[in-house]
């Protein structure tokens, strides 16, 4: 399963590129303003995907040359603005390494009760949207990328080395040369600066935020997927197994949706080993759950399901190892095993 096949990888990178350099092109090239943000909307479905790739070859699961997969996970990051070293850190050492921990795993992490009302009362306010359903792009936006990841402050990053200041001077001057790049397209066709600006660049940015932050909810956050507070008994659950949702979606006719997201969503199999390349997780996953049958929490995905799971998903007791409302009433079963009488 953990073999890689490096032209293959190469040719995604390059088909991705294209789609991304291309659909930007149209964004600056079209003048109504409708079909811009449209293509803008697809620019951002394609910073996802190139995302997915980077995420593979942050993992070293994607070609055979470990030099090879920095500097595709460095290229393939920077429309998404992502520090490549910095994500390397913060998801390869603390995310996967610690999966659904609480003090480690900073990755939608849910609070307690009395965490929550301790919270002055615009940071209950925000919470209150990051966890509504309707706020995974703004969580993303600002607690991953501003707080952890361009030019992140001691608090987020007391480790302080070289490469994340140069990686974050990286991104910089990409974000730079694309926003240039939209400025003198609008002024060469004589269009509306701000508009190449909104469509071009905000518009994509703000939808792979709220890609990237749908899918990393989703992966974790689930009535039937526990957090924990302590290491031993975390470890005894087998997390690398038992955190994870291996998330479905129906068959479009003619289109695979699986392939659409790079497979990011056989997102067990990915856990249990990362060397994985996108390209076999399919069967991986497969594989896992014919071995394991009953243990991998698979979801079909309806906007129903995810909708109700936000309601339910808000504050979480440790303890009970259960969600709880905001008011800390009980939402879902606990997930503890049973005390002896």
């Amino acid at each position: 399963m953990a073999q890689r096949n490096t032209l293959r990888a190469v040719a995604l990178v390059a088909v991705d590129l294209c789609l991304f350099l291309g659909l930007i092109a149209a964004t600056a090239w079209v003048h109504n303003a409708v079909l811009k943000v449209l293509l803008g909307m697809a620019a951002g479905f394609v910073i996802g995907r190139l995302f997915i790739l980077g995420h593979d070859a942050c993992h070293q699961s994607f070609t055979v040359h470990r030099r090879l997969n920095r500097w595709l996970g460095r290229l393939t990051f920077l429309p998404s603005l992502t520090p490549y070293s910095l994500w390397d850190t913060g998801h390869n050492v603390v995310h996967h390494g610690y999966t659904n921990l609480k003090g480690f795993d900073f990755v939608w992490q849910p609070l307690t009760l009395e965490e929550y009302r301790k919270l002055p009362a615009w940071r209950r306010g925000l919470e209150r949207i990051y966890r509504s359903g309707w706020g995974p792009w703004l969580y993303y936006l600002v607690e991953m990328w501003w707080k952890r990841m361009f030019f992140p402050s001691k608090r987020y990053m007391p480790t302080r080395r070289t490469v994340f200041l140069q990686d974050c001077l990286l991104v910089s001057a990409a974000g730079l040369v694309w926003i240039g790049a939209l400025v003198a397209a609008a002024v060469a066709g004589h269009q509306s600066v701000l508009l190449n600006l909104l469509a071009g660049f905000v518009v994509p940015y703000v939808f792979w935020n709220g890609m990237i932050g749908f899918v990393v909810y989703v992966h974790h956050t689930h009535p039937d997927i526990a957090w924990y507070e302590d290491k031993p008994t975390w470890s005894a659950a087998q997390p690398f197994v038992s955190t994870t949702v291996h998330l479905t979606f129906r068959r479009l006719p003619g289109v695979d949706t699986g392939a659409l997201l790079h497979h990011i969503m056989e997102h067990t199999a990915h856990h249990v080993d990362m060397t994985i390349p996108l390209y076999r997780l399919r069967a991986a996953q497969a594989i896992l759950e014919e071995k394991m049958p009953g243990r991998i929490v698979v979801q079909p995905f309806s906007w129903k399901w995810y909708f109700d799971t936000a309601r339910r998903c808000k504050l979480y007791d440790y303890r009970a190892r259960r969600w709880t409302d905001f008011s800390g009433h009980p939402t879902t079963a606990s997930l503890a095993p049973a005390q002896p009488a």
